[in-house]
């Protein structure tokens, strides 16, 4: 699936940026050689006008960027290390690292997950389209943790209803900025995208999309608090969004949050569990809390 084109206008308060430094921040997981790339074949216009990765963007631009669909050949297998919490003949469960990406998109043709799952395995399902083989739900590029993926269409349906009967036990576990004064609580907040950052997602009331988090403090540290969550939606970004209308961005999400000292958002998928559709059997599967979060906790204990 092409993402659809990007239409962005700086705002007033913007910086002189170099476009390709500019678009870096705009578009989300893309590189600057990926970008000059699309400049090069004349994918972005300013102002209507075909721009050099060199000009400088200034305050009420309007840019556009339109993204080609990926090279079917690049979708090929690779030799990137998976590590597998689960497998038989119908199913994987995939403990992903950070930074690795779900599937191929532009800016990421190669090396993400899918390449690597066609690498290890001869055949995945094919119901998510033919750049998302296996791909029954996604975790974004700094999320760790654990992920479903099908080898098979009738295994990849049967998951993929339960995801849309919200059935699937899914607990995540985060760090997040200031301390949280409730134990636990929900915010209950629709969902949409930015009008004025189209890559950004935002709460929406009146608009948006029904979007529902539960939550729970774990451990209250020196200005952050370890939190669990409970998404009971699936809206893009949901988590990111909802902490951040709470008051308590995710540490290290310099999209909706603040960086924090860590190289990557602390957002890790802890809990997955669902109806196995193979065996006919209640599963659950855990993923403990990688090295780089726990040291985070670490230097923020009280």
């Amino acid at each position: 699936m092409v993402p659809p084109p990007l239409h962005h206008r700086v705002p007033e308060r913007a910086p002189g940026q170099r476009l390709d430094q500019y678009l870096v921040g705009v578009i989300p997981d893309i590189s600057r050689a990926k970008v000059q790339r699309l400049i090069e074949r004349n994918h972005v216009l300013i102002n209507g006008k075909r721009p050099k990765a060199s000009c400088r963007v200034s305050p009420g631009d309007g840019i556009s960027v339109t993204f080609p669909p990926p090279d079917i050949q690049e979708l090929a297998p690779e030799p990137i290390p998976l590590k597998i919490v689960h497998e038989d003949r119908w199913l994987l469960v995939i403990d992903k690292p950070a930074g690795l990406v779900v599937h191929p998109a532009p800016g990421h043709p190669s090396g993400t997950l899918v390449n690597a799952l066609l690498h290890h395995v001869k055949k995945l399902s094919a119901a998510a389209g033919p750049f998302k083989p296996g791909i029954v739900h996604r975790l974004d590029k700094e999320t760790s943790g654990l992920l479903l993926v099908a080898k098979d269409d009738a295994t990849h349906r049967a998951v993929s209803r339960q995801f849309a009967e919200r059935t699937v036990r899914r607990v995540y576990q985060a760090i997040v900025k200031g301390l949280i004064p409730q134990e636990q609580g929900t915010i209950a907040a629709p969902i949409g995208r930015d009008p004025h950052r189209r890559q950004r997602m935002t709460v929406r009331y009146g608009s948006g999309r029904e979007a529902e988090t539960r939550y729970r403090v774990l451990k209250r540290l020196n200005g952050a608090t370890f939190v669990e969550l409970y998404p009971q939606t699936g809206r893009t970004h949901q988590l990111r969004v909802h902490l951040a209308h709470l008051g308590h961005p995710l540490l290290g999400d310099e999209r909706y949050g603040v960086r924090g000292g860590l190289d990557r958002q602390a957002l890790h998928a802890h809990r997955l569990g669902f109806f196995h559709p193979g065996t006919r059997r209640n599963v659950d599967y855990r993923s403990p809390l990688p090295k780089d979060l726990r040291e985070a906790l670490k230097k923020l204990a009280r």
